[in-house]
């Protein structure tokens, strides 16, 4: 049984939870409530004070000594002062990792819960400990809330979607195991999680808050729907619709090399995302465009989808893209090389994938994909290896702008829409040319027959009026 004092330790760092006070205050209530503050002296002798307050100064000292001590006299492990907090929270707060796995291997509860309702996990993760944050969840400790937590009711977010709300009974993964299938609401959606043991990764943390910052601000037909999220809890998630149709490089492997009228006009519905993406303000640029990020809808469209490296071009970025973070095989070779870059890095993807269509088969596929930027970089690109009737008018050369070795000279894509809108007109028009000579003939025919009939009628006639 957990014992229990009316000790308030103030010492060291307090609970991640507790809400500020001045030391007059903690005073003025422990004089009410008869209880003494070790604060006062922390050289006093301990031999008169309860065996347990004992226990969390020593923790505090990362005394591991007295603390194998004191354990050894039957001292329980779960002992709390008047605040519910116990030693384990007191080596958490500290830092002092042999002082925490001392006591976890001697019983010590891994989710105590304080007055505050803060855990030595929440604590460790508040004040960056982050030794003792991989021992604490490598014992079983679970995150108290998502890190993304408020204070108040009232500053919830909008979006935030309730997680008993969200079923997966019969969830899988889907788009590359980045999200999974769930039921919401009599509907469908894609969840994309922040898993419980990455909560205190405070980079994964910062891109999830990136990518649902991004998708709050997103509303386009051609741009997959964010639906909500979740926040205030943990796993944190991120809802969005559900295509069940897949991604683009499952539709690829099944169809191989598409018409070009079909490849045209998916074309056209990425360029038109990406648009939006390039002109909102600031601009948005997608970073990881390649095929198994453009979804398919019911009416046959493509959205494009996944923002998780994508950025405003405002934000100066920490650290280099990375082949861990994005496909190699459709990424610029500005970014390969870690040079600046801007939004023409997706327009070269849009390269890439719109030859991909018409080829039916992945830019360099006989190369590993760590080696393809590297010919990227040489300056190669994918050759052109279909027929040229497969490629209309103007399109293989819109292709070769868009993957120019510089950025500058790549279009915009409002200047690559205008291109594509021309070329998929015009394969319109040549396919009303190839019907009406074929109508043109079969009418042509039917007058000559019945120009034939006709005179045939009238030569009747004239012999029998002879």
């Amino acid at each position: 049984m957990e014992g229990k004092s009316s000790v308030r330790f103030t010492l060291g760092k307090q609970s991640s939870l507790a809400p500020e006070r001045s030391r007059e205050e903690d005073v003025s209530n422990d004089q009410e409530e008869g209880s003494e503050d070790m604060s006062n002296d922390p050289e006093e002798e301990l031999e008169d004070i309860h065996p347990g307050v004992r226990l969390m100064y020593s923790c505090h000292e990362g005394d591991l000594d007295g603390i194998r001590e004191l354990l050894d006299s039957g001292i329980d492990v779960n002992f709390r002062d008047i605040d519910n907090r116990t030693a384990l929270h007191l080596a958490a707060c500290q830092g002092y990792t042999d002082v925490v796995a001392l006591l976890l291997n001697n019983g010590a509860e891994t989710d105590p819960k304080d007055r505050w309702g803060s855990t030595p996990l929440a604590d460790a993760i508040y004040y960056k400990n982050h030794d003792v944050i991989k021992l604490l969840e490598k014992r079983g400790a679970k995150p108290l809330m998502a890190p993304m937590h408020v204070n108040h009711a009232r500053e919830v977010p909008e979006y935030e979607i309730n997680p008993h709300e969200l079923d997966f009974t019969n969830s899988v993964e889907i788009t590359k195991g980045t999200f999974h299938l769930a039921s919401w609401r009599g509907i469908q959606v894609a969840v994309k999680k922040l898993g419980e043991d990455v909560i205190s990764d405070e980079d994964k943390v910062r891109a999830f808050s990136d990518e649902l910052a991004l998708l709050q601000k997103i509303r386009h037909p051609n741009v997959v729907q964010f639906l909500g999220a979740v926040t205030q809890s943990s796993p944190m998630m991120i809802v969005t619709e559900y295509l069940h149709k897949g991604d683009l490089r499952a539709f690829l492997k099944k169809k191989g090399a598409l018409r070009p009228g079909t490849a045209v006009r998916f074309g056209l519905d990425i360029a038109r995302g990406l648009n939006y993406l390039h002109e909102n303000k600031p601009p948005i640029i997608h970073r990881d465009l390649e095929p198994s990020n453009i979804l398919r809808d019911d009416s046959g469209h493509l959205k494009v989808a996944d923002f998780g490296v994508s950025k405003l071009l405002t934000v100066k970025e920490d650290k280099p893209l990375t082949c861990q973070d994005t496909s190699c095989r459709y990424v610029a070779p500005e970014v390969f090389k870690h040079e600046e870059y801007d939004t023409k890095v997706d327009v070269f993807s849009f390269a890439l994938i719109l030859q991909e269509m018409i080829e039916g088969c992945p830019p360099f596929s006989a190369k590993q994909d760590l080696e393809v930027p590297k010919s990227y970089a040489a300056k190669e690109r994918p050759p052109f290896r279909a027929p040229t009737k497969h490629y209309p008018h103007g399109l293989k050369d819109l292709i070769q702008e868009c993957w120019n070795e510089n950025p500058a000279k790549r279009p915009t894509f409002r200047q690559i829409i205008t291109k594509l809108e021309s070329i998929y007109n015009s394969i319109g028009h040549k396919r009303r040319w190839k019907v009406r000579p074929l109508k043109c003939f079969q009418n042509f025919e039917a007058m000559l027959k019945k120009d034939l009939s006709l005179s045939g009628s009238s030569r009747s006639s004239h012999s029998s009026h002879v």
